[in-house]
């Protein structure tokens, strides 16, 4: 069987997927759409699909799935759609950036009975996999605090920040999803402080560049969440996990893990530059797994309803700084 996919999006990380699916034996991408008609002929020449509107990739009969990387506002609409067809999705975070509109998405998806796989890639990195495979395997004993450090090396464009919800709801967000990838149980409370240190203009955008969240669970558990839009040293990503019986950790990686010792001292090459280098690894294995889905009939992870929890741990966060308290995500999920 050969699992035929469909691409709606051929911008950067299109093209990430597309390069994914190419490799996966028993995978085929067999159409692109994206508006811009030289990005999608890229793609098409590429890899051997055809040029296809959206309109048409819905009328392929045999299609068993779509990947959804287009705008933000658009994923609500074309997850429901292509679930109502019967096709499994795979989505890019979030499902939208309203949390009722999301609710009502994954509604539609549960009628449907579709298969919805959300695009939370750090679940698949080796690294972060292997550390919640010990903690699975019982090798620190019961998960007591994580502590979790994401730093991009530089601020996103303005024009991006304007749509993108905030630094919350579009990078805080993955650590959301790690953080309850790793606790092993739901998080309760949510506090945060929000500051603008990297760059004045970005609280002209309604926006923050450094923010730092400490969450609980009903049981203790603690989980602590770093972030900064300005680490001059590269793409800061790593965490610790500390628990009865030891500790975990996943350290920064290298483009190549070499070390030289001389009589100036010890040096290490520089960390990756951005997310496209750093998650590489991941992104294929995430398409893997969706293909996995599709062709073995097993349940998606991560789904929809981890990213209704993820947005919600966003707005308890962004509630928490706009109040200055520690907050319930029962009150932002009840809402």
């Amino acid at each position: 069987m050969t699992v035929k996919l469909a691409l709606l999006g051929a911008g950067r990380i299109g093209q990430v997927h597309a390069r994914a699916i190419s490799g996966i034996g028993g995978a085929a991408l067999v159409a692109v759409a994206d508006p811009l008609e030289a990005a999608a002929s890229t793609v098409a020449h590429e890899y051997n699909c055809r040029v296809a509107s959206i309109d048409e990739i819905a009328g392929i009969e045999d299609l068993d799935g779509v990947l959804i990387c287009t705008p933000t506002n658009t994923h609500a609409d074309l997850i429901e759609r292509f679930a109502r067809l019967g096709k499994a999705v795979f989505c890019e975070k979030p499902v939208d950036l309203d949390l009722q509109r999301v609710k009502a998405c994954l509604e539609v998806v549960r009628e449907a009975g579709a298969p919805l796989m959300l695009g939370f890639n750090r679940r698949f990195d080796p690294h972060f996999a292997a550390v919640r495979k010990a903690i699975v395997d019982g090798k620190v004993g019961a998960v007591e605090q994580v502590s979790i450090t994401a730093r991009d090396p530089g601020l996103p464009p303005f024009e991006y920040i304007d749509v993108s919800g905030g630094i919350f709801r579009d990078m805080t967000i993955h650590d959301f999803d790690i953080a309850r990838f790793l606790l092993g149980e739901e998080i309760s409370g949510v506090q945060a402080t929000a500051s603008v240190l990297v760059d004045p203009r970005v609280a002209e955008h309604d926006d923050f560049d450094t923010v730092t969240v400490v969450m609980t669970t009903a049981d203790g558990k603690q989980c602590t969440i770093q972030n900064s839009r300005r680490a001059t040293y590269g793409y800061d990503q790593r965490l610790e996990v500390f628990g009865s019986a030891g500790m975990l950790t996943a350290e920064n990686q290298r483009p190549v893990s070499i070390e030289l010792a001389n009589s100036e001292g010890f040096t290490r090459p520089q960390l990756h530059d951005f997310f496209m280098t750093r998650y590489m690894d991941a992104y294929a294995a995430e398409i893997r797994a969706f293909v996995r889905t599709i062709s073995e009939g097993t349940s998606p992870c991560p789904a929809g309803e981890d990213g209704l929890f993820a947005l919600a741990l966003a707005e308890a966060a962004i509630k928490s700084v706009e109040e200055g308290r520690k907050v319930q995500v029962s009150e932002v999920l009840s809402t």
